[in-house]
């Protein structure tokens, strides 16, 4: 088989081909109106590993364009407002490195400055951890970390010398510290520092249930600063202990006949419980990216390639176009800022189920790009034919 025909059968390029065929303009897609939302960023992180990896330039046009809608000339961003200190608007930053590198512009870096400045006046819980936004005081939340850490971290990197590094690594080890289980190991999806919010415990200021996708966020965010970070720092190998344990702990809950993840992990078959793609992806991205980065060992390959299996066999199905749909994607979960958001297993068990969500898309497309290009070729003959489906389930945006 040659190189092409090796490319064309690959599920990363297969997705990468399907989201620019339906969503040439992603602002326009999946109810966003034109928001700078951080799926966007989701997705488009995973543009930017195909397209180092194939040399294509279609996929770097791509995130241009997208990222060109919201980027103006004197670097404002179109939709993003500083003063709502939200960390979820500091995803989409993670594109302007590259775009800066490959095009010389300076709008790109301006607006990295932008969301740098952000992140310098942004409120803190009393030990130096973000808010998660501020409208939610004094609360760490799971997601927050791979909406924050990564971006602030590559931009220390290039564009301050490599200083304050301690202030990112900081944010892991405080939110592990406040979230860990010491019962199970895994993590809730929020603290309250105050212990006042009514969807915490009084007591510890947590959230009561174990989200897989705010799990999945946490593991992505700790892979994605471990590629970057010294191996010097005086903290990678706290980092490097915390992906350990997490994932771990996570292994734990991998369903047994599926290789994948419940939406909410602990629960298992309880009545109304799915296996949840976004969260099951993010994880398995997490264990191909610590494989590779040698901070996992090969024991953890065959729970790689039975999660591989199981994100096929379970949540994808391929169009009679050839086009990919990503099924059983939890639309959107949260704590506060409205009454149902209280929690509960039945809270999170009642939000839309949907297919072809950006985060799971953005997710996938990232995990595909790793475990397919940067894994042996052995392991990744592993994978299982998508089932087929009718053109009428397709989708559309």
């Amino acid at each position: 088989m040659n190189n092409l025909e090796t490319q064309s059968t690959r599920w990363s390029i297969r997705t990468a081909e399907s989201i620019m065929e339906r969503m040439p303009r992603l602002h326009e897609c999946n109810g966003l109106n034109g928001k700078w939302s951080y799926d966007y960023g989701v997705v488009l992180k995973g543009f930017e590993a195909l397209w180092r990896h194939t040399g294509d330039n279609r996929y770097f046009r791509y995130i241009q364009q997208q990222m060109d809608h919201f980027v103006q000339e004197d670097g404002s961003i179109r939709g993003y407002t500083e003063d709502e200190y939200n960390i979820d608007h500091i995803n989409n930053g993670k594109l302007l490195f590259a775009l800066h590198a490959e095009t010389g512009e300076r709008k790109y870096r301006l607006a990295a400055g932008r969301l740098r400045g952000q992140l310098e006046r942004h409120p803190r819980t009393s030990e130096g951890a973000f808010w998660h936004k501020e409208i939610y005081p004094y609360q760490i939340w799971l997601d927050g970390l791979y909406m924050g850490a990564p971006f602030y971290l590559q931009y220390q990197l290039e564009y301050a010398n490599g200083e304050g590094l301690d202030d990112i690594t900081r944010q892991f080890i405080l939110c592990e510290r406040h979230t860990r289980d010491p019962e199970t190991g895994l993590l809730f999806h929020a603290w309250d520092e105050k212990k006042v919010q009514p969807w915490c415990d009084p007591d510890t200021g947590l959230s009561p249930h174990f989200w897989g996708r705010s799990l999945g966020w946490f593991v992505m965010a700790l892979v994605d600063v471990l590629e970057r970070l010294p191996g010097s720092h005086t903290d990678a190998s706290e980092l490097r202990r915390i992906l350990v344990d997490t994932l771990t702990a996570l292994r734990r809950y991998q369903e047994a006949d599926s290789g994948v993840w419940y939406q909410i992990v602990d629960c298992g078959t309880r009545k109304g419980n799915y296996l949840e793609a976004s969260a099951s992806i993010m994880i398995a991205y997490a264990v191909a990216k610590g494989i590779r980065l040698g901070v996992l060992d090969q024991t953890w390959q065959e729970t790689l390639d039975r999660a591989f299996r199981g994100i096929l066999g379970e949540f994808v199905l391929e169009t009679k176009e050839g086009w990919i749909n990503l099924n059983k994607n939890c639309q959107v979960a949260g704590l506060g800022g409205a009454d149902k958001r209280d929690g509960t297993f039945a809270y999170y068990i009642s939000e839309p189920i949907v297919t072809n969500d950006l985060k799971g898309l953005g997710a996938f497309l990232k995990f595909c790009a790793e475990y397919e290009w940067t894994l042996p070729e052995a392991n990744r003959a592993k994978g299982v034919s998508a089932r087929r489906e009718g053109a009428d389930s397709v989708g559309h945006v």
